[in-house]
C-alpha cells in the first residue's frame, strides 16, 4: 500500500504564523464489493462523506456531496451558506441521477473547514449522520461531533449505554442525511485555532474496528498526517475490514517547528 502523502497550507493567527497540514485516505475494506466512502481534503475544507443506497445509490450520493463542495472550495469561499447552498444542489444531483432509485439512498457528511471573520480565522465542524470528527488538544482526544443515530437518541434518552449500543441491532440506522429526505443544515460547531491541535474525521468503517483510545494511541505515535492516517487504516484492516475505511487527518503547528515540514505544501 503506497505511502499518504500529507499536505500543509501556511495561515496566521494573532500575527502568528502558522501551518496547517493534512492527510487523507480511503479504502473499500475486506468485505464491501464497492467503496461508498468519499472525502475531499483541500484547504480549508475537509470533509468525509459515507453514502447508501441499493445497488451504486451511496456512491454516486457521496460523491455527488463531495463535487458539490469541491466547487466552493475551487471558487474560493467555504462559508456555511454556500455550504448550506451546496448540499442543496447535491439533493438535487442525488434525486435526478438514474441509478438513485433507492428511497434510502444518501449519504453522512461530516468534517471541518476554516472560517474567516475579521482577521482571526477559526476552526467550524459540521455534521449530518454518523461519521464522526475528534479533536486531539492537550493529549485528549474528545469526540467533537454527536451522531445523528438511533443509538445515540437512546444512550441520550438514558435508555442505553454506550457499551450496550457497540452491539445493537439498529447501530447502523442513521436519523439524519444528505438525499435521503428533506435537507436539515448540519450541526455546527466553532473551534478555537490552536498550535498542536490534530482533528481525526472518519467514517464508521474506522470506529467499527478501532477504538477512541486506539485512534489516540496512533495519532501519539505517528507526528505526521500521512503516517497516521496510514496507520490507522491498517489497524482497522486487520481488526477486520467490515466496512468502507476513510480517514482524514488534520493538524496545526507552529510554522517554526521541525515537525511541521512535509511532502507537498499547496501555501
Amino acid at each position: 500500500m503506497a505511502e499518504t502523502t500529507t499536505t500543509t497550507h501556511s495561515v496566521t493567527v494573532a500575527q502568528r504564523p502558522l501551518v496547517v497540514s493534512w492527510a487523507g485516505k480511503t479504502d473499500q475494506g475486506r468485505r464491501r464489493d464497492t467503496n461508498q466512502d468519499a472525502f475531499l481534503a483541500e484547504y480549508p475544507l475537509f470533509i468525509v462523506a459515507d453514502g447508501m443506497g441499493g445497488h451504486a445509490g451511496g456512491e454516486i450520493a457521496s460523491r455527488s456531496t463531495v463535487e458539490r463542495l469541491q466547487t466552493i472550495v475551487t471558487d474560493g469561499t467555504v462559508a456555511r451558506p454556500r455550504i448550506e447552498r451546496a448540499l442543496e444542489l447535491a439533493v438535487g444531483d442525488i434525486a435526478d441521477h438514474p441509478e438513485t432509485t433507492d428511497e434510502g439512498t444518501g449519504t453522512t457528511l461530516t468534517g471541518v473547514f476554516l472560517e474567516f471573520e475579521g482577521d482571526e480565522p477559526h476552526w467550524v465542524s459540521l455534521n449530518i449522520g454518523d461519521s464522526r470528527v475528534y479533536l486531539l488538544r492537550d493529549d485528549r482526544l474528545v469526540q467533537v461531533t454527536t451522531d445523528h443515530s438511533v443509538v445515540q437518541e437512546l444512550i441520550a434518552a438514558g435508555k442505553l449505554s454506550p457499551e450496550e449500543a457497540e452491539g445493537h441491532p439498529y447501530s447502523n440506522v442513521i436519523t439524519r442525511a444528505v438525499g435521503a429526505s428533506e435537507l436539515t443544515p448540519p450541526d455546527y460547531l466553532t473551534i478555537d485555532l490552536r498550535a498542536g491541535d490534530r482533528f481525526v474525521i472518519c467514517s464508521d468503517g474506522l470506529t467499527k474496528e478501532l477504538t477512541d483510545y486506539g485512534i489516540q494511541h496512533f495519532l501519539r505515535e505517528n507526528a505526521e498526517p500521512g503516517p497516521a492516517v496510514d496507520a490507522m487504516l491498517a489497524a482497522a484492516l486487520e481488526n477486520g475490514g467490515r466496512d468502507n475505511v476513510t480517514i482524514v487527518v488534520v493538524q496545526v503547528s507552529d510554522a517554526g517547528d521541525s515537525s511541521s515540514t512535509s511532502d507537498v505544501s499547496d501555501s
